[in-house]
């Protein structure tokens, strides 16, 4: 197994012996991770390796058992509902099912997090609502109910309202296992774009060839440990370990 890096001044995430578990199985055992400004990191590993937990205790929808979290310098203080919804302002998630309100229009979906909780003028969530939905290729579609979109432009529509808050760091959980083949990669497109303009992103995906593609560092969980991580060619080409190297056969490369 693999101790984390030697970590940046200020990581975007910092994580340091994370632990959690539901009833008498421990899903995290004692995850240490930094994840610098800009930099895009995938996890990867078979169903039931802890990633998707792992992405859901960084932005506060599981409680984890012990450790430490910090988001953009923030900790991640449970059980104080202020300081939780501070950390949410900081993070953005966006799921495999797409979560989006069916009675409100796209633009609506886009606006209702800024007015809410930061308390952004109507007229201002419009025009940053316009120009993200314009960003994902959709800004003709403003005034179009999710049930009007296909499953592609509802996961758009989903990245434009979690970018909408403006986030240090966007979590993406398998963002296109629910999408039909033919619509993984309009999305996947906009995920490389926000790559290249320096978001942090933390992803958890099966698309292996894309994670090969934009990742600047990989990560291999397995049962609930990290057991390796590294630039993407260095894991593809040389895994270290036996999980790592049977779980690369086992995959569609």
């Amino acid at each position: 197994m693999q101790v984390a890096e030697p970590s940046p001044v200020h990581p975007a995430v910092r994580i340091r012996g994370l632990r959690k578990r539901f009833g008498s199985h421990e899903v995290l055992k004692g995850i240490d991770l930094d994840v610098a400004p800009g930099e895009v990191v995938s996890i990867i590993g078979k169903s039931g390796s802890g990633k998707s937990t792992l992405l859901r205790c960084i932005n506060g929808l599981e409680r984890f058992d012990a450790g430490e979290l910090l988001v953009d310098a923030q900790p991640l203080i449970q059980g104080n509902a202020q300081a939780m919804r501070a950390l949410r302002q900081h993070v953005g998630m966006i799921f495999q099912s797409f979560n989006l309100f069916p009675h409100l229009n796209v633009g609506r979906n886009v606006m209702l997090a800024p007015t809410l909780v930061k308390g952004v003028s109507r007229g201002d969530a419009e025009a940053k609502a316009r120009q993200l939905l314009r960003r994902v290729g959709l800004e003709e579609k403003f005034d179009a109910h999710p049930d009007q979109l296909s499953g592609g432009q509802q996961q758009r529509v989903a990245i434009a309202r979690a970018l909408a808050m403006e986030p240090a760091v966007l979590l993406c959980d398998e963002i296109t296992s629910a999408l039909d083949p033919e619509l993984v990669g309009e999305v996947l497109r906009v995920v490389e774009a926000l790559a290249d303009e320096g978001m942090t992103l933390l992803m958890v995906t099966h698309e292996m060839s894309f994670a090969r593609k934009v990742s600047d560092r990989m990560v291999f969980m397995h049962a609930g440990c990290i057991h390796e991580m590294g630039p993407p060619e260095q894991l593809f080409a040389s895994p270290q370990t036996p999980e790592l190297r049977q779980f690369l056969s086992s995959i569609d490369r």
